[in-house]
């Protein structure tokens, strides 16, 4: 039987979500506040500083009291440094609109967790792999939990919009030989889906582990054990038709790998470990 995933109180989940999103707007409205000169004031910055967006999650970019961090946002101010190349931040939550921002020339990079597929290469250019990831299940612990991709069929999952993980999720729906029903959510990153799925509100969601695992501490009674994917690499994208920027970018990361002690430590710290040297 097919159990298509409802949510249990629809004016629950309105107030839950309407909440959430003041406190997604807090987030990223005190992640401006006395901000660096690198960060965004919303406007493209033209000459030869790259404006880049940055998605808001504790892997890619976040703040904490007045720090500012995230394996992502270090790594491209090592790169600015090393290559002398002014960059100008702008945080995002939801993935389409820093997607369509790219392809209409505010934004010269988008810096997100969006593994590479072939089916994107046609949309964006990619850089080389900056790290290795996998999507994986979130759900809460407990009883009901499933242990495999087979006990997702005829159940809902939510990702957010103009992830990839959509593709992945059809291609294992025609490999297990029934439906998984997609929620695309227009509004949230997978931070925000992670809260929803601890609180209750929704059942599953496919997120990155790196996210997953940067969450645990805070979301404790969620279980991240199923793999949706194998592991994928990730890489930041560019506008298509953009190979020289991609290359830029390639050569500064190349030059920050070079200083291995520095390189190797950003890695531990976000990671806790490092991978080997990846190339295309």
């Amino acid at each position: 039987m097919m159990r298509q995933q409802q949510p249990a109180k629809r004016g629950q989940m309105i107030l839950y979500m309407v909440l959430l999103a003041v406190v997604v707007a807090c987030m990223v409205a005190l992640s401006l506040c006395d901000r660096p000169k690198e960060l965004s004031d919303g406007r493209p910055s033209g000459g030869d500083t790259l404006d880049i967006a940055i998605e808001y999650s504790p892997v890619t970019y976040y703040t904490y009291d007045d720090t500012l961090g995230g394996y992502n946002y270090d790594l491209l101010r090592l790169m600015a440094d090393s290559a002398g190349c002014p960059m100008k931040f702008h945080p995002v939550v939801t993935l389409e609109k820093a997607l369509t921002g790219l392809e209409e020339g505010r934004y010269d990079v988008v810096v997100a967790q969006f593994p590479m597929t072939a089916g994107d290469t046609a949309r964006f250019d990619f850089t080389d792999p900056i790290y290795i990831d996998q999507q994986v299940l979130v759900q809460r612990r407990g009883s009901g939990a499933i242990h495999s991709q087979l006990d997702l069929a005829g159940d809902t999952v939510w990702v957010v919009k103009g992830s990839p993980m959509v593709e992945r999720i059809a291609s294992l729906s025609r490999e297990i030989g029934d439906t998984i029903y997609v929620h695309v959510d227009e509004l949230y990153g997978p931070e925000q889906l992670m809260m929803m799925v601890s609180a209750g509100e929704i059942r599953y969601a496919v997120v990155n582990r790196s996210i997953a695992r940067a969450m645990a501490s805070r979301l404790p009674n969620l279980n991240r054990s199923v793999a949706i994917s194998l592991s994928q690499f990730q890489s930041w994208m560019v506008a298509k038709g953009r190979q020289s920027l991609c290359d830029s970018l390639n050569l500064w990361h190349n030059q920050v790998k070079r200083d291995t002690a520095v390189y190797f430590d950003l890695q531990r710290r976000y990671f806790g470990g490092t991978f080997p040297t990846l190339a295309r």
